[in-house]
């Protein structure tokens, strides 16, 4: 019996969790559902000041390219959040062997990463600490996605698209901190990947009718060929790489990526949240 199995039926937490990419877009939901959950939360920053966190979070600051700012933000922590990327550009971190190190010396007990797309040294690192129990959380499309449309909605009423039949199980970022808020405080969800999904398969007409339906008013669909929608992404800044990966990715989504499963609910015990309810929270983005 592995030691992630070993504990398998028990609950319960003692001391901190430590969410590293807190100010991101599911850290910020792992943050808030751990402290809905009444747990203490500590979220990493490289800059504090600018962090904006609910009352009842401590920050403190720290850079996981830099391994040993991160000594007394562990200090007391049970539980650890990691993303796979640092610094300004994003890039793939190296250092997850001593961050793993530091966070064995400061009992560590529950690491959960959030996937991020592919391999990676540090989540490579994580999977070959048999001592701890670690969870990789691995979403597929975020419903937050969808507000890269608001400025076109906002100003022509127009979501402009490629491939426009392409399918999506995307997920609301709400369940994927759920799911990792709970594998950070109950035992029994080491070694394990957590596919995260939402509840159904939608098409862009779908997602478009939903917000349409939040807003109050109408939205068209225009479908681009790809060359205009690499013009678009080339003229909103997106590199060559990330262009490249949006064409594979609409173009041939993957079955894993439009496949629903019931992750959310067997995790949390609720079943997980639909697109509409995710727009009618968002409706006040795609109003003029």
């Amino acid at each position: 019996m592995t030691n992630q199995e070993s504990t398998e039926g028990t609950t319960g937490t003692e001391g901190t969790v430590l969410v590293t990419g807190a100010t991101g877009t599911v850290g910020r939901q792992v943050v808030a559902e751990l402290l809905r959950r009444g747990h203490s939360v500590r979220a990493l920053t490289r800059d504090p000041a600018k962090a904006d966190f609910p009352a009842g979070v401590e920050v403190a600051q720290g850079d996981l390219t830099d391994p040993e700012s991160l000594v007394s933000a562990l200090e007391g922590v049970t539980g650890l959040h990691l993303i796979t990327f640092g610094g300004p550009y994003f890039a793939p971190l190296e250092t997850g062997s001593q961050i793993l190190e530091l966070a064995r010396k400061a009992g560590v007990r529950r690491i959960t990463v959030l996937h991020g797309g592919g391999p990676s040294p540090l989540e490579d690192a994580v999977r070959a600490g048999e001592d701890l129990a670690w969870t990789v959380v691995m979403p597929v499309e975020f419903m937050s996605n969808a507000l890269e449309w608001a400025d076109g909605i906002r100003g022509g009423d127009a979501v402009r698209e490629p491939f426009t039949g392409r399918l999506s199980a995307m997920v609301h970022e709400g369940d994927i901190g759920a799911v990792a808020a709970v594998a950070l405080t109950e035992d029994g969800h080491g070694g394990r990947e957590y596919v995260i999904t939402g509840p159904e398969v939608l098409t862009l007409k779908d997602k478009t009718d939903a917000i349409a339906a939040a807003r109050g008013r109408e939205i068209r669909l225009v479908e681009l060929t790809e060359e205009q929608a690499v013009e678009q992404w080339r003229a909103a800044g997106q590199p060559d790489e990330v262009i490249g990966f949006l064409l594979e990715a609409y173009g041939n989504t993957p079955l894993v990526g439009r496949t629903v499963v019931d992750t959310v609910e067997k995790v949390t015990g609720r079943p997980a949240r639909t697109f509409a309810e995710w727009a009618a929270e968002h409706a006040v983005a795609f109003r003029a």
